[in-house]
């Protein structure tokens, strides 16, 4: 996603970037090559916003199917059942330890007191990352919301608002926030449910309140998270048993009518099509240069073994308003670089 006029590509890249979108790249099925990618480095080409983002070879292009428990006719009952089990994988995983310490350095930067969790479904991490984040002198509080609130979480939770964890007793459109909930918004392994024009109206929306705004994912499109979702019918048969409160309805769903175990593998191998790349990322960031808005993403593992989390935050400017920076990945390093005017 650099520049042509960039002195650190090489001249070879930068024919490579003259050429019609139509020579760049080339199409079979649901992949899609770059052309002469041998020639240059990764991340050094552009790509045209109505084509998907690539990496060293090939790569899945981005389609955006449906994922069942989004659906308004699947029962309740089935869907808190589904939103509990991964919950209880995040608590045991813990995979957005990673971003923990960029996540709160992002909100020491913007001086936030009170976050927005967008689509938190049982909770996200908030049920064990805000202690973490007090351990570390940042003090939020923090209001989950969700289009479909888990009524089971909602109570466990009301039990916490001593400790500033509130659930949201209303829907929550992600695209349509109401005016009373104010402060800096966060994204957990949900912003590839949205089409690109949402994505893009659900970041709009922040830079507008002048409110920072943090989006983290684990789905990708690569082969590690596509073999990882089918573990998960193995991990709801093994969790079950161990998740507390104890509920029925977690029994009559994951054994006697395995439907949840097949949700969550579905809904894992759409949600990995549906998650936006790097580039996608950058590009949906590219769109408010000039707006005040200081812009980071890339990608964070805690360990060699674990899923990588990729992340864009915007955090809104102070005072004057400078010429806009990016982060942007590099192969060796993390480099900024100057974009030109909007």
């Amino acid at each position: 996603m650099a520049r042509t006029g960039d002195p650190s590509i090489p001249r070879r890249c930068s024919a490579w970037l003259k050429r019609s979108p139509e020579a760049q790249y080339t199409r079979k099925g649901i992949f899609e090559k770059r052309n002469d990618r041998s020639r240059c480095p990764r991340g050094t080409g552009t790509h045209d916003p109505g084509k998907p983002a690539y990496v060293q070879g090939g790569v899945l292009r981005r389609v955006h199917l449906f994922e069942i428990h989004e659906q308004a006719w699947l029962p309740d009952s089935l869907r808190d059942v589904v939103t509990d089990i991964l919950q209880w994988i995040l608590n045991l995983t813990k995979t957005y330890a990673a971003v923990e310490p960029r996540l709160r350095a992002a909100l020491k930067q913007s001086m936030a007191s009170q976050i927005v969790d967008l689509c938190s479904g049982a909770g996200g991490p908030w049920l064990w990352m805000q202690e973490r984040l007090a351990a570390q002198k940042t003090s939020v509080d923090v209001w989950l919301t969700d289009k479909y609130p888990n009524e089971i979480s909602l109570r466990t939770i009301q039990k916490r608002t001593s400790r500033g964890l509130r659930y949201y007793l209303s829907p929550v459109e992600a695209t349509r926030i109401p005016s009373d909930l104010e402060g800096f918004r966060t994204l957990f392994a949900a912003f590839h449910h949205f089409p690109p024009k949402e994505a893009r109206a659900l970041v709009q929306q922040a830079v507008e309140h002048r409110e920072g705004i943090a989006i983290f994912e684990v789905p990708r499109r690569s082969i590690m998270t596509f073999v990882g979702c089918f573990l998960f019918p193995f991990g709801a048969f093994l969790a079950v048993p161990l998740m507390r409160p104890f509920r029925w309805s977690r029994l009559f769903w994951t054994y006697l009518i395995p439907l949840a175990p097949l949700i969550l593998c579905f809904d894992g191998l759409v949600s990995c099509f549906r998650a936006y790349s790097l580039i996608e990322l950058s590009e949906i960031a590219q769109i408010h240069a000039g707006q005040g808005y200081q812009w980071q993403f890339g990608e964070e593992q805690r360990g060699r073994f674990s899923f990588k989390v990729t992340y864009l935050i915007g955090l809104p400017e102070t005072g004057t308003v400078p010429k806009q920076r990016y982060v942007f990945p590099d192969p060796q390093r993390q480099r900024l670089v100057d974009l030109p005017p909007a």
